[in-house]
């Protein structure tokens, strides 16, 4: 199961790389014949949400190699931690798209704006939105770092479209200004997402619990028999992989092989009620008198 979840992350990597690809040229190629600078800053967005799903590409391969001497636990923390490449990937936009605002606030343009121009941007759009929306719903279904972090990088790829539709209208008006304005603005919303992005991952990494009520956990335990109390439950981990630990009190005179039978009943049951664990460690602990 696993293996074939890395195999269509993969898939779905490829598939939209090509997609942001060919959005990117199309906007890059009419924003510099245009000398429109809004269009050309959110092509080269786009060309970098292709830059990201290679950063994901590889991020995911290494996610998927088999657990190893020095990585008893496996590799999957990779894909959460690539996903902060994204991040990255974006702050480094949001830095050049600031200069280039204000590089053509101090030397203003006119660039050129017609009918093929506002088609260019609103069937971009549109595919950006489609892509979003199917990145973040299989994101959410295959439970990957990669494809969610990937989706709200083309989101921010939409909220600029928008913005530079806006420039456009401004151009129009006469207000020229306004092309080097929203560049500046559409880095703001990129930063914005490149936070967000730090911000999931880091939780990950940092072994935030990764199951925040505890009821569910003990209400298995108890279920068990020969279990009198369950304490000092802790989490971490991905959403689809997911590390407990926990101390449960036996009867005192309990034999040692039936408490290590009900450590491995606890195991299964935790692991069979819990979607996404995959390691339960059981401290058996005698019940105080």
């Amino acid at each position: 199961m696993t293996t074939d979840r890395f195999r269509e992350i993969k898939r779905i990597l490829l598939q939209i790389l090509l997609l942001n690809w060919a959005v990117a040229g199309a906007k890059i190629g009419y924003g510099l014949m245009t000398n429109f600078t809004s269009m050309t800053a959110d092509g080269f967005h786009s060309l970098s949400d292709g830059g990201s799903n290679i950063l994901g590409l590889i991020g995911i391969t290494i996610a998927c190699w088999p657990a190893d001497n020095d990585h008893p636990y496996g590799h999957r923390k990779y894909e959460t931690l690539f996903s902060l490449g994204i991040a990255a990937v974006l702050f480094y936009l949001c830095f050049n798209l600031i200069s280039e605002g204000i590089r053509h606030m101090r030397s203003p343009h006119h660039p050129q704006i017609d009918i093929v121009t506002l088609l260019v941007m609103v069937l971009t759009t549109f595919v950006n939105i489609l892509v979003m929306k199917y990145e973040h719903k299989e994101g959410k279904r295959l439970k990957s770092d990669i494809l969610i972090s990937d989706a709200m990088h083309t989101k921010a790829d939409v909220f600029t479209s928008f913005s530079v539709i806006v420039a456009m209208a401004g151009v129009k008006l006469g207000l020229p200004i306004v092309d080097p304005i929203v560049t500046i603005v559409i880095s703001l919303f990129i930063a914005r997402l490149a936070i967000s992005i730090i911000r999931q991952g880091s939780s990950i990494l940092c072994d935030t619990a990764a199951i925040l009520d505890n009821k569910k956990i003990i209400d298995i335990v108890l279920t068990i028999d020969g279990v009198n109390t369950c304490h000092k439950i802790r989490t971490r981990g991905r959403e689809d992989d997911i590390y407990v630990d926990m101390h449960v009190q036996v009867n005192p005179d309990m034999r040692v092989d039936r408490a290590h039978r009900i450590s491995y009943e606890i195991e299964d049951a935790i692991k069979k009620g819990i979607p996404g664990v995959t390691d339960v460690v059981v401290h058996i602990e005698p019940k105080e008198k």
